[in-house]
């Protein structure tokens, strides 16, 4: 178990499958239930008492820096020139966010809590001494969308692996994670993908997954987001905790 000090959401991208929406604005300043898909992720952040708080962006920066901007306790907004990329973007970050491990939310991620805060449940099971990376998992058959052949297995430990060749894999990578910063040792500069560090951790029995217990929303294209939306307004995600 640690205490979470510092977080980064990651809202740098194109959002290139949610075009048209995305054409002129970012994707994590969509809006789902009236707010915006990155003021969601802030609003679970500081309500988990997480005092450092990083926001990368490029795709119409300015948005999300007047986004950032006018929240109560406003994060700090790296401006990427160019795409970074998911680990490149947390790379680039580090300096801000300290030597303990801290979480990492994608800006179009979107959570419902089961009975204890998701934020919190990942904080209960990180392990600095056995753990480089904790992922949120979704199960697969939960998920409404296309979930392709899944991102991830799990074994009794709940340590991850990737799927083999013609092998189904029950988990999807849910947008949230703990990563500890000796991760990034030896990453390359540059834009990179995380899915080169988790392959490392993996290989090393040190990237571990946490099944979420609550609803979660795939928001990769503008149906997805007018499935969640009418999932939310009329009350169908409860069946899922």
């Amino acid at each position: 178990m640690i205490t979470l000090s510092s977080a980064m959401v990651l809202a740098a991208g194109l959002g290139t499958r949610m075009r048209p929406l995305t054409e002129a604005t970012p994707k994590p300043l969509l809006k789902l239930a009236g707010r915006s898909l990155l003021d969601h992720a802030l609003d679970r952040i500081d309500e988990a008492g997480i005092d450092t708080v990083v926001v990368n962006a490029h795709w119409f920066a300015e948005q999300v820096e007047a986004t950032c901007a006018s929240r109560p306790r406003p994060p700090t907004v790296v401006h990427e020139e160019t795409v970074l990329e998911t680990g490149g973007g947390v790379r680039n970050a580090l300096p801000l966010l300290g030597q303990a491990p801290f979480l990492v939310v994608n800006g179009d991620a979107f959570w419902l809590d089961g009975p204890v805060p998701t934020i919190e449940r990942l904080a209960a099971r990180f392990d600095p001494e056995t753990m480089d990376a904790l992922l949120l998992m979704v199960r697969t058959a939960a998920v409404q969308g296309e979930t392709g052949r899944g991102d991830f297995l799990l074994d009794p430990l709940g340590r991850a692996r990737r799927p083999k060749e013609r092998e189904i894999a029950p988990y999807l990578y849910g947008g949230l994670q703990i990563l500890h910063p000796r991760l990034f040792a030896g990453a390359p500069d540059g834009a990179f993908s995380t899915n080169l560090l988790w392959n490392r951790a993996i290989e090393n029995g040190r990237a571990f997954g946490q099944v979420h217990d609550g609803a979660w929303f795939h928001l990769s294209t503008p149906m997805d987001l007018r499935r969640a939306e009418a999932a939310l307004a009329t009350g169908l995600t409860r069946p899922l905790f």
